[in-house]
C-alpha cells in the first residue's frame, strides 16, 4: 500500500488516464508501446478496494491486469499451461475461456473471436486489458472521475418470470434479443421457461468472429512446419507457418494453405513424400495453431531460407525482415 499522498494521487491519475484512453485509442499489437506500471490498489470490486500483488500496467491506452488474479476475484478458476503459454478460465457462470500469449484470438465457449488487444506475458504472468476480461467474466468496469477509482462490478444473471421475459430483459440491459440468445447459447426457437437465468453482459468480442479454419488446414500447416523447421525453436516454427499464411493472403500466390504448399518449388517435401510422413510435434502444432489464430512474428515475409545453403541472385535480392535460428524471413 502506498502511504504518501502525492504517490497515491500520481498512481490514481495514471489509472484514470489509462481508462480514459481505453475507449479512444486503437491498438493493433501490444508491441506498439512500452508498459507503464499503474497502481492496482486503486481497483475496487463492488465498492471494496481489491489488493493485487502483481503490478497493473497501462499499455497503449489500455489498463492491463493479471488474468489469474482477476479471475480469482470474480469467482472463476484459472489454470496455466506453461508449454503452450495459455490460460484456461472456468467462470462462475459456466463459461469456458482460453487466452494465449500474443494470440489475438480468444476461445469463448464454442466460438473463436478476435480481441481488440492481444494478451501479453509480463514477469511470468499473462495480462489482458481489464475491460475485455471483465466482459467475458460477466462484470462491468466504470470509473469515478472525482475519486479516480476504477470500479469492477459483478453482474448477476437476469431471471425469467411470467412478467419479466426476454423482451423486458432486452430493454432493461440495452441488448438485442438475438445478442441475449447468443450469449446464453440459445437459438430463436428456444422456449425460455420461468426461472431460467440469462447472462446479460454481452462481450464486445461477439462483434468480431475470428476467421475459421479446418482441422485439415491445421494438420497440413503443422506437418509442413515440422518437416521444414522441426529442429527450430517455437519462434522459428511460428515464422515458417506464417510465411505460408502470408502467401495465402498475397495476390501473387494461391489462396489456400494446400495450394501454397503444393505449388511451386519452395516446399520439396510436398513432392517427395516427406510431407505425407511428417508427424508434427507439440511445438509445431502450437506454432500452426497460433499462426492460424493470428499470432504473426514475421509480418509481410513471403519467403524463408537458410542463408548458408540458399545462394544466388534471387535470394540475395530479397529484403530480410528477421533471422530466427537458421532461417531468414524475407519479402
Amino acid at each position: 500500500m502506498v502511504k504518501e499522498g502525492m504517490q497515491i494521487r500520481t498512481c490514481i491519475m495514471a489509472v484514470i488516464l489509462g481508462l480514459l484512453l481505453l475507449c479512444i485509442v486503437p491498438m493493433s499489437s501490444v508491441s506498439a508501446g512500452e508498459p507503464a506500471i499503474a497502481n492496482g490498489e486503486t481497483l475496487k470490486l463492488n465498492g471494496e478496494i481489491v489488493k493485487i500483488t502483481d503490478p497493473v500496467y497501462t499499455l497503449d491506452g489500455r489498463l492491463y491486469v493479471p488474468v489469474a488474479r482477476i479471475a480469482e476475484i470474480l469467482g472463476a478458476k484459472a489454470s496455466w499451461d506453461n508449454v503452450n503459454e495459455e490460460v484456461t478460465i472456468h467462470t462462475a457462470f459456466n463459461d469456458h475461456i482460453v487466452l494465449g500469449n500474443g494470440v489475438p484470438v480468444v476461445y469463448f465457449n464454442e466460438g473463436r473471436y478476435q480481441m481488440e488487444a492481444v494478451p501479453v506475458l509480463m514477469n511470468g504472468r499473462l495480462y489482458v486489458p481489464l475491460r475485455q476480461l471483465s466482459e467475458m467474466m460477466h462484470a462491468n468496469v466504470t470509473y469515478n472521475p472525482e475519486s479516480g477509482i476504477v470500479e469492477l462490478t459483478r453482474v448477476q444473471p437476469a431471471i425469467i418470470t411470467e412478467e419479466y421475459g426476454l423482451d423486458e430483459i432486452s430493454k432493461a440491459f440495452g441488448s438485442s434479443k438475438s445478442e441475449l440468445l447468443k450469449r446464453n447459447g440459445l437459438d430463436g426457437k428456444a422456449t425460455i421457461k420461468p426461472g431460467t437465468k440469462l447472462k446479460v453482459v454481452i462481450p464486445s468480442i461477439f462483434n468480431k468472429a475470428a476467421k475459421p479454419y479446418t482441422q485439415s488446414d491445421l494438420m497440413l500447416l503443422a506437418k509442413i512446419t515440422m518437416v521444414e523447421s522441426g529442429n527450430e525453436t517455437y519462434e522459428g516454427q511460428l515464422g515458417l507457418a506464417n510465411v505460408i499464411l502470408n502467401r495465402v493472403k498475397d495476390a501473387s500466390f494461391p489462396d489456400t494453405i494446400h495450394d501454397v504448399i503444393y505449388s511451386g518449388k519452395q516446399f520439396p517435401p510436398a513432392h517427395n513424400g516427406k510431407l505425407d510422413k511428417s508427424k508434427p510435434n507439440a511445438s509445431s502444432l502450437r506454432a500452426a495453431k497460433d499462426a492460424l489464430n493470428g499470432k504473426n512474428n514475421v509480418e509481410n515475409a513471403l519467403y524463408f531460407f537458410n542463408p548458408d545453403v540458399s545462394k544466388g541472385s534471387f535470394w540475395s535480392s530479397l529484403d530480410v525482415i528477421v533471422t530466427i535460428g537458421s532461417h531468414s524471413f524475407a519479402s
